[in-house]
This record gives C-alpha cells, sequence and structure tokens, in this order.
C-alpha cells in the first residue's frame, strides 16, 4: 500500500519539474536566440517479487519476472538548439547566425558561447555584449592585414585610421581613338606622404607596319630638381601597339620614376597592361582609364559587416578595407553546453571543444547584419505539455489520497 504512496510523491515531484522546464520556456518565448529546454522521465527500478524462469524438461513453460516499481524520476532535460527565426532590425550592430555557429565572448574571468548578437560599442572601442562580455575575433594588423592564426582577441574599432600609400603601379585599359593625333589623359598620383598629384600621359599616334602605334610621354608639375636644376622625372616615354584589327600587340612601358618638390621620396611606378583583351585600339572615343593603387590617408568613419564576419572599415579617403573578423566556434555535441546565464553558455565535458573558425567554414553558418535570432520556444507546443503536466500531477494526486483512503480503511478494520 505504501508503495503507492510514495509512486505518487515521486510523480508529483517529476510532473513539478516538468512545469518548472515548462514555465521558464514560456518566460523566455520572447528572449533573443533562446533555446526551449524539454524534459524526460524515467520509472524507478521496483522490487522484483519474482524472477523469471525457464521452461523445464518435464513440460513446464517459462514464466516471466515480476516486478512493481517505486515510482518515476528526472531522466534529463536537454536543450533545443535547433535555430530560431530570425527578425531583421534596424541596428547595423545587431548580428544573427544562419548557421550552427556560436560567437565567442569572454568577460576577463572566462569564455562562454553564444547566439544573442545584440551588441554595441563601449567607451573603449570594444564590440560588447549587452551585459558588457567582449565579442572575440580577430584584429587587423594594418599592413600586414589579419592573421587567422594568431589567438583570439577582443574586437576593437578604437583609433583605427589608414595610413597613406605610395603609388606604385598604373594600370591602363580602355580603347584609343584611332581618328585622333594625339591626346592627354591626366590621373592622379600619390606620393610617400600621402599628398596627391596630377601627373600628365600624352599620347602620340604613329604607324608602322604590323599596325597602329601610340607613343607616349608623361609630365608633372611640382617636381623636384636635382643639383643640375634638371627636373627629377626619367622613363618617362614609352610605346603601345596594336595590330591591324585594333587588338593590342605589344607594349614598351617603362618603370616612371620622379620625384615632386615636397620632401616626398623618389617614386618608382610601373605602367601596365593587366588584361590585354581589355585595350583596343578603334575608331571609337577615346576611353582610357588609368587604375593606380595609391591613396591619401584616411580616418574611420563607418563601419559594415559582411556575412563572413568581417567588419568592413569605410574611411574619409573613399576607400573600404577589413579591420577585423568576428570569430565563431561549433561543437560537435551542442547539447551538452551548460548555460551559464546572460544568454550565453560555457563548455562542460560532454560538449567537446570549441571548434573556432571564421563563419562560412565548418558548418558555422555565415553573419547575418541588421538581425537578431528570436527564440524558438513553440507556445503551442509549450500549452499543451502544460496540459500533459496538469493532468499527471491530478493523476498521480488521486493516487497519493486513495491509497490513504485505503490505509484508512485498513486502520478501521478493528473497529
Amino acid at each position: 500500500m505504501l508503495r503507492s504512496m510514495y509512486s505518487g510523491v515521486s510523480g508529483l515531484r517529476a510532473h513539478q519539474v516538468k512545469m518548472d522546464v515548462i514555465g521558464n520556456n514560456i518566460a523566455n518565448v520572447n528572449t533573443l536566440s533562446y533555446k526551449a529546454s524539454n524534459i524526460s522521465f524515467q520509472e524507478v527500478l521496483g522490487q522484483t517479487m519474482a524472477r523469471a524462469t525457464q521452461p523445464t524438461a518435464g513440460g513446464l513453460g517459462g514464466t516471466n519476472p515480476s516486478q512493481i516499481g517505486l515510482g518515476v524520476s528526472v531522466g534529463a532535460i536537454g536543450v533545443n538548439h535547433a535555430e530560431g527565426s530570425i527578425q531583421t532590425t534596424d541596428n547595423p550592430d545587431d548580428l544573427a547566425i544562419d548557421g550552427r555557429g556560436y560567437f565567442i565572448v569572454n568577460n576577463g574571468i572566462r569564455t562562454a558561447y553564444t547566439r544573442a548578437g545584440n551588441f554595441t560599442m563601449d567607451s573603449a572601442g570594444n564590440l560588447v555584449t549587452s551585459s558588457g562580455e567582449k565579442v572575440m575575433g580577430w584584429n587587423s594588423r594594418g599592413m600586414s592585414g589579419i592573421d587567422y592564426a594568431r589567438p583570439l582577441e577582443a574586437i576593437n574599432l578604437s583609433n583605427i585610421s589608414m595610413p597613406s600609400t605610395v603609388t606604385r603601379n598604373i594600370d591602363l585599359e580602355g580603347n584609343f581613338d584611332t581618328t585622333t593625333e594625339a591626346f592627354d589623359y591626366n590621373m592622379t598620383v600619390y606620393d610617400s606622404l600621402g599628398e596627391s598629384h596630377v601627373i600628365t600621359l600624352n599620347f602620340v599616334r604613329d604607324y608602322d607596319e604590323d599596325g597602329i602605334v601610340f607613343n607616349y610621354t608623361v609630365e608633372a608639375e611640382n617636381l623636384a630638381l636635382d643639383s643640375d636644376d634638371n627636373p627629377i622625372l626619367s622613363n618617362n616615354e614609352g610605346s603601345i601597339s596594336f595590330n591591324e584589327e585594333g587588338r593590342f600587340d605589344q607594349a614598351d612601358l617603362n618603370q616612371l620614376s620622379l620625384r615632386f618638390n615636397n620632401n616626398s621620396a623618389t617614386m618608382n611606378v610601373n605602367l601596365r597592361i593587366p588584361n590585354e583583351e581589355r585595350i583596343t585600339a578603334y575608331a571609337n572615343a577615346t576611353s582610357i582609364t588609368g587604375r593606380q593603387d595609391g591613396h591619401e590617408a584616411g580616418s574611420l568613419v563607418g563601419t559594415g559587416i559582411d556575412g563572413n564576419g568581417n567588419i568592413i572599415g569605410n574611411f574619409s579617403n573613399g576607400r573600404d578595407e577589413v579591420i577585423a573578423t568576428i570569430a565563431l566556434a561549433n561543437f560537435i555535441n551542442p547539447a551538452g553546453l551548460e548555460k551559464s546565464g546572460n544568454n550565453s553558455y560555457v563548455t562542460s565535458f560532454n560538449s567537446g571543444e570549441a571548434q573556432v573558425g571564421r563563419p562560412g567554414t565548418g558548418e558555422r553558418g555565415l553573419i547575418k547584419a541588421n538581425s537578431l535570432e528570436m527564440s524558438n520556444v513553440d507556445l503551442a507546443k509549450e500549452f499543451t505539455e502544460m496540459i500533459v503536466a496538469q493532468r499527471g500531477y491530478q493523476a498521480n494526486s488521486r493516487v497519493i489520497s486513495t491509497s490513504d483512503e485505503m490505509l484508512t480503511e485498513l486502520v478501521n478494520i478493528k473497529r
């Protein structure tokens, strides 16, 4: 008789825990990136009244064991790590992960993992979570770029500027108008101090036995003077040849050497034709362009984040550059992670070590800017489970009350 009462008590306890899980899920229905928990029960090994027997040679068949259970216990409380829906926001610092990865955050004491990407900047320029934990990744090393082999570090966007770069190459492409005897092309180059200067390429049409030749000379103003008061400008002549069909044939392009009068270093500039298919000589309007690789210094004026987790800096000189990359982690068994509060997790013995890498690699997923991941709680499922838990609790209560009534009847036998 007492066994049924204790079984009922265990049922009450188990269903109380089930309601705790359901209540917590419903409470977090609007919590960013919250992952719903689920509970499973298991029976408690009971008392064996009779063991199983095997068939005998005398003709008797075998018998099954007779056992009485002693109730129920909580078997496991797991976490459903399925992705929640992604909601678009108006905040460029809001990030969501389209995949299995986790952001890596650090509070100076321990490393944690989260899918809640409601980040912001602190006064020191660190990318942080709403609770102040620093988001980890790799920062640019200036001209050296980003070294992904380095240990993770806090993403920091303070005191970022782009140094000037001297012009080293000029790539020519476009059409040379064969009906024009001569034309000039002006372009801007940058010296070692980041100061801009205009140089002029003077083209003159000529002919040879194979087709058309455009000879050129290079001129520039504000040139420095040598000891003989001659402008420091050399290797400023060359030619580009085309066949009878207006296709590129060959080029005599010298490395231009010049120096300006602002105490900048001597510039050695390569004139190049990187794509022979994109330079022609037809009886159409001249459309020559020269793309040079130098630029002035610039300060950071804005940022953007692409799907691969690259933080792209927008600089005042009109150029863009990757200044940091956000890291993501993946786990062999995400269900083994332990919740640590603030929408984050820490590793456990059964989660496996974090597999750290860049977004878009190793099933970590891509990053979506201006977006946040919502909770994956299914309210319809939770309300259904709530009904099941309530009925289970009521039924176990009835077992206890009925057992009590039977004990009362037993006590009253002697009256």
